[in-house]
């Protein structure tokens, strides 16, 4: 290959003759609509913790305004949670060609001299910064978080939430300076699809920048303008198929090839359902869950109960389909729960009428990770298919499942339904 003669900074470097205004400004709209639904889609996770309900459901301290909340998380319908992340991770990494492709289609521009030419340009530079760094982070970060690594420095939580603040707010900023440009360039599909655009043919306001992705000095075309978007397309599609189906159980999850909680089901049987995390992981020693040494301890206003898991069985059992759903995209379809309702826990403590439950918090047997302290909010406690259940699909739970017993709660997010369940405190938090 021909070494170039003119330095990045010149139009004549970048040759390739699918670079153009109207290639970017498709990729542009396909962004617009898919970042604006990732951001919802996202707003709505933060949602479903109840952040401002206990510090322990919050894991962005410090987070002032940013930290608004609009409501208290529904528990209907039942596979809420299981949507809104199974729309927001998958077409997070569905974005992925598209987002790299557009960095590519632009990058004539991160080398154009004079880097500022006025007051504006320089802000405009800097939302560019803010957009570029902010997508990049928020996608890096979001797919090791899918694929279960954590090598970032600090929690994904804080990480994650701050970042998406920060990119968005560049995201608005850059769309409303280039919206009308790339509706103008849109209009003109037909006439520009398929032929080179020439810099500066169209002579219209505002438009130098995006004539100066076209090529003075175009290499001979390999493919067409609409052939490149297929290719990126196809990119997205094949990251669909193989991630998408990790928010089913059955057949389906063997073709999420990209994830950790694709593939076969773990085994077979009533349990042969995804987990997050084991017993093992967790500290949580078999000792410990024995019918001798385990107890249920629950708190209220006429004082604390302790229940054996024997003397759980005894109380009125109910039963519920739900799912269980992740923050990291993951789900199972509705496991068969059977166990105590918590209403019915909260009565041996004092709350008698059903519709005046407190919240509880939840303590887990767990030692180590995240989440062994989670709180549910009165409306979650209320609902009659929030249980502590003891059983799944007929049999009891397995160690992994959370065996002596363990929360679930429609629509709640999973770590909310809290495994070896130790303790219950209700009242109001």
């Amino acid at each position: 290959m021909a070494r170039s003669p003119f330095p990045p900074s010149a139009p004549g470097f970048w040759r390739s003759p699918v670079r153009g205004p109207w290639f970017t400004s498709v990729l542009g709209a396909v962004l617009l609509g898919g970042i604006t639904v990732l951001f919802v889609t996202g707003l709505l996770s933060y949602a479903a913790y109840n952040p401002d309900l206990s510090p322990v459901n919050d894991k962005t301290p410090d987070k002032g305004l940013l930290g608004f909340y609009l409501f208290s998380w529904p528990t209907d319908p039942h596979w809420l949670y299981r949507l809104n992340q199974g729309v927001h991770v998958t077409l997070g990494l569905t974005l992925i060609p598209v987002l790299l492709a557009k960095l590519w289609s632009v990058v004539p521009r991160l080398f154009a001299l004079p880097p500022v030419r006025s007051v504006a340009h320089a802000l405009e530079r800097l939302s560019l910064l803010l957009l570029v760094g902010g997508a990049l982070f928020e996608f890096v970060t979001g797919v090791l978080n899918v694929q279960l690594d954590y090598v970032f420095p600090g929690s994904f939580y804080p990480l994650h939430f701050y970042g998406a603040w920060v990119f968005f707010a560049a995201f608005l900023a850059h769309v409303a300076l280039k919206l009308p440009l790339a509706l103008r360039n849109l209009r003109r599909m037909r006439d520009t699809s398929e032929k080179p655009e020439k810099a500066g043919e169209s002579g219209a306001p505002g438009e130098s920048a995006a004539a100066s992705l076209v090529s003075p000095r175009p290499d001979p075309p390999s493919v067409s303008r609409r052939g490149a978007l297929w290719f990126v397309g196809g990119g997205s599609l094949l990251l669909f198929v193989t991630s998408a189906g990790r928010s089913f159980d059955g057949p389906l999850r063997q073709t999420a090839l990209l994830t950790p909680h694709g593939g076969p089901e773990p085994g077979s049987g009533p349990a042969a359902f995804q987990i997050n995390k084991t017993a093992a992981s967790r500290g949580i020693r078999p000792a410990e869950t024995t019918e001798d040494a385990w107890r249920l301890t629950v708190t209220g206003p006429t004082g604390t109960v302790r229940l054996a898991r024997a003397q759980l069985l005894r109380l009125p059992l109910h039963s519920s389909s739900l799912p269980i759903a992740c923050v990291e995209g993951w789900s199972t379809s509705d496991q068969w729960w059977r166990g105590v309702r918590l209403t019915d826990l909260a009565a041996l403590v004092g709350y008698d009428d059903p519709d005046r439950a407190p919240d509880v918090l939840v303590e887990s047997l767990q030692r180590t990770g995240a989440f062994r302290m989670a709180a549910l909010r009165a409306n979650q406690v209320r609902d009659p298919r929030s249980l502590l259940a003891l059983d799944v699909n007929g049999e009891p739970l397995t160690p992994d499942h959370g065996f002596p017993a363990r929360i679930i709660v429609p629509a709640a997010p999973g770590v909310l339904n809290t495994k070896w369940v130790t303790r219950m405190d209700f009242g109001d938090l």
